[in-house]
């Protein structure tokens, strides 16, 4: 016999309407009037989970789930109650219950949730990863080897690198790769947003200025290229460059000198650049944006980071690390990925890449109740927007299988068995739609209403 779950409420008709929904659902169950009863029989045997109200006579529901938590800090809860209010939800998440259901709630919801709970509880628990150091950039996809092994091979040069790339694939960490496995390691890394900076600002920022340079200049300062003197200077979004700081750079790359904002005096520099831009630099060259010279100069050594569209292999690897790498940093309850929902981001294109894919399990560590996280629990705009290409690519992909189990056991006319297959599906479910009638069905899959009669015929559907 399979442990019980435990219905704990005081309102005996709530405890009924449980009851009986768990007696139709074949799960075993054991109801109690009081949270002091409950843990009057946890000596007894430990229940699979819990569902209790949060105000009953004696201790409450919260006081019951904080017992729980300490002594067997497993076992799922879902607390219930009449008082749907924020104070009550975020004591219930706060003290670390499965899921809040207000009331009156949906039975059919209750138990789908009494059922994620219990799968929950029959799956080994996983325990918190070693919170050991791991790498910045990961991939197993053949793309993301390619930039590995070219970190590796530049390990120890000075070459100007252009890495390009979507925003949000890493530009930033693999710079700071390179430069930590180069020789001037020990060194300064100083990066610096060119898109992000006011143009009027931005020469200044990159070469400092002497005092008196302009209004304002009360005192010199140092600009990037003398901070990261002996280091790497990684400059961001170079592709949106000014015109007249493109020129400035330019000659910087070609004879190593430069001077401050209002100086006179040339000053040597000893940086090594690395240069990254998402947008298309060849395009921008025949546009005329960006000066055809600086571009050779740059583009010594390019490293394309792939999106991660086309490293889907890498998405749960990278979830997997997002969602420990959130669980760390916020002091939370570590989550995973179900099968389907790792499928389901896998099938996404994902247009913001790894930076999008970070914020959603920053979002997924603080806002979804259950340690395993399904599909539902994405945020909307997700589901909503994504989920239409994820079923196109689920039914593809179960159809692909089907088709090379049949072709592996050598199974006859594949083809017309699939199609009556495919036909079948196809009637019954748009006869259900349209609640049996068959001209309106017909019509809305683009069939005929007498080759329709003809295939609920030949298929036997007579009494869809």
């Amino acid at each position: 016999m399979n442990k019980p779950v435990w219905i704990i409420d005081d309102d005996r008709s709530i405890r009924w309407v449980l009851e009986k929904a768990l007696t139709r659902e074949q799960i075993d169950f054991k109801s109690f009037a009081s949270a002091d009863e409950a843990l009057a029989e946890l000596p007894n045997g430990l229940p699979q989970m819990v569902l209790s109200d949060i105000r009953m006579p004696g201790s409450s529901g919260l006081d019951l789930l904080q017992r729980l938590r300490n002594d067997h800090p497993d076992l799922p809860v879902i607390i219930m109650t009449a008082y749907s209010d924020l104070e009550s939800a975020v004591s219930s998440f706060q003290g670390g219950a499965f899921e809040y259901l207000p009331k009156p709630f949906d039975v059919n919801h209750a138990v789908e949730l009494i059922r994620r709970a219990l799968e929950q509880s029959q799956r080994k628990n996983p325990q918190a990863e070693d919170a050991q150091a791991a790498p910045d950039i990961l991939g197993h996809a053949p793309a993301m080897q390619e930039v590995f092994r070219a970190i590796g091979r530049l390990a120890q040069s000075n070459a100007t690198v252009l890495i390009t790339g979507e925003s949000g694939t890493g530009k930033e960490l693999v710079a700071q790769a390179l430069h930590r496995h180069s020789a001037r390691a020990d060194k300064p890394f100083v990066a610096i947003n060119t898109a992000a900076i006011p143009k009027d600002l931005l020469e200044s920022e990159l070469f400092g200025h002497e005092r008196g340079a302009f209004t304002g200049a009360t005192t010199t300062r140092h600009g990037r290229f003398e901070q990261a003197e002996g280091g790497t200077l990684f400059l961001d979004e170079i592709g949106d460059m000014p015109a007249e700081l493109q020129t400035r750079l330019l000659r910087v790359l070609s004879d190593g000198n430069f001077y401050r904002v209002g100086g006179h005096q040339p000053i040597k520099a000893n940086v090594r650049i690395i240069a990254a831009t998402h947008q298309n630099l060849d395009e921008r060259v025949k546009q005329g944006l960006f000066r055809e010279d600086l571009y050779h100069r740059l583009n010594v050594i390019r490293l394309r980071l792939p999106p991660l569209r086309e490293r889907r292999e890498d998405i749960p690897l990278l979830a997997k690390y997002f969602l420990q790498k959130s669980a760390r940093e916020l002091g939370a309850e570590q989550k995973s990925l179900s099968e389907s929902a790792l499928s389901f981001l896998a099938a996404q294109d994902i247009p913001g890449n790894v930076r999008q894919l970070e914020n959603l399990c920053h979002w997924l560590t603080v806002m979804t109740p259950s340690r395993l996280v399904e599909i539902a629990d994405l945020p909307a705009d997700w589901r909503d927007t994504q989920t239409g290409v994820a079923l196109n690519q689920d039914w593809r992909s179960a159809l692909a299988q089907q088709v090379a189990l049949a072709l592996q056991h050598g199974e006859p006319t594949i083809l017309e068995s699939f199609t009556k297959q495919f036909e079948r599906t196809l009637i019954i479910q748009a006869l259900q739609h349209t609640g049996g009638r068959r001209i309106e069905a017909a019509t809305l899959i683009g069939m005929g209403r007498n080759t329709l009669t003809r295939k609920i015929q030949e298929l036997g559907l007579e009494d869809v």
